[in-house]
């Protein structure tokens, strides 16, 4: 690997304390991927944190800001690749609001807004979910998931609101984690999709993975890059053709998967800016021009993905029993179906 002909070139996007690594493309790796050459490049850098650079924008090529990992180099390309510095390793207990549905010794249950994102991460430091629950729970979260994760078992996107289990002491983490794993937790969700599926009722059942054409977003893709994904979903109300709210139940729980689901048999999530965008006048079956006016205006300007998690079912760490909880939709949902249920 040589070194790069320029070592003072100007800081790229993670200049702000961090490290520089620079070089060019030897003869020798023409056509390997980006991923791999860096990789070899700094061997201090593990390949799937080279992939995280990437993914969040911190490698440069020829002087362009790349995001695929599987880019293939050319002799001779230069690259930058720049490691941010280290962010404080423990989050920071902060005073947010949380809506508790249920708590004891062992587990909490609440009720998470949309806007919240769960733990800490590049770009979201701090007032998250994690933040709240440090204040909240003071020293009696699990520390199996992490510093920056304690007690978290499973997520919600920051814009899917509803219910979330967290586990209190490394029982309850334990016992919890074996849940979802043998898929015995139970998790329903209700959505608003644009069309009205047909069948009414079904089960989508269709392997998840990175999507090949942008690393950001998951996609349907065959194995082995996709893994199993399932999920049931029946058609709780339709407004005309150009809408449904769908009951949708979790069997696995792939990142976006419903999201991902529903936009593969054509009826994307309403507000959905991932896998939804542009899709009310493609979604299949839909008539979204026949609804009125107000009601068309409030689905295409709802500002998140209309997914909210409504229940969700677990034995308890502790007594050993199943436990069942639910909430009503949020103001936001709520008001949404009231302006569709006026056509």
């Amino acid at each position: 690997m040589h070194p790069a002909p320029d070592p003072g070139a100007a800081a790229g996007p993670a200049a702000g304390g961090s490290a520089r690594h620079a070089g060019t493309v030897p003869p020798e790796a023409a056509g390997e991927r980006l991923d791999k050459v860096l990789a070899a490049h700094v061997p201090e850098l593990s390949r799937s944190r080279i992939r995280a650079l990437l993914e969040q924008g911190h490698v440069r090529l020829d002087g362009r800001t790349i995001a695929d990992p599987s880019q293939r180099v050319k002799p001779g390309q230069s690259f930058d690749v720049f490691v941010p510095e280290a962010a404080p390793a423990l989050p920071e207990a902060q005073d947010i609001p949380l809506t508790v549905v249920y708590e004891d010794e062992d587990v909490l249950v609440i009720d998470k807004p949309p806007g919240l994102v769960v733990h800490p991460a590049a770009g979201n430091p701090d007032g998250t979910l994690v933040n709240a629950l440090l204040a909240h729970c003071r020293d009696t979260l699990s520390g199996i998931g992490g510093v920056r994760r304690p007690g978290i078992v499973h997520r919600l996107d920051k814009d899917t609101s509803g219910l979330m289990v967290v586990a209190r002491n490394d029982r309850a983490h334990h016992a919890l984690t074996a849940q979802f794993s043998d898929r015995s937790l139970s998790r329903t969700y209700h959505a608003l999709v644009w069309g009205v599926p047909s069948p009414r009722e079904g089960t989508v059942d269709a392997n998840i993975g990175r999507c090949p054409a942008d690393r950001k977003k998951m996609a349907v893709v065959g194995e082995p890059a996709g893994k199993r994904a399932v999920t049931r979903y029946r058609v709780l109300r339709a407004f005309g053709r150009g809408a449904a709210l769908v009951e949708c139940t979790l069997e696995t729980g792939r990142t976006h998967q419903i999201r991902v689901h529903m936009a593969h048999i054509g009826h994307p999530v309403v507000g959905d800016p991932l896998y939804g965008r542009g899709r009310p006048a493609r979604a299949r079956g839909a008539n979204a021009a026949a609804l009125p006016e107000p009601a068309r205006d409030a689905l295409v300007g709802f500002p998140r993905q209309a997914l909210h998690a409504v229940a969700i079912a677990f034995v308890h760490p502790a007594s050993g029993e199943t436990v069942r909880f639910s909430v009503g939709l949020p103001d936001d949902f709520r008001g949404l179906i009231d302006a569709l249920e006026r056509i």
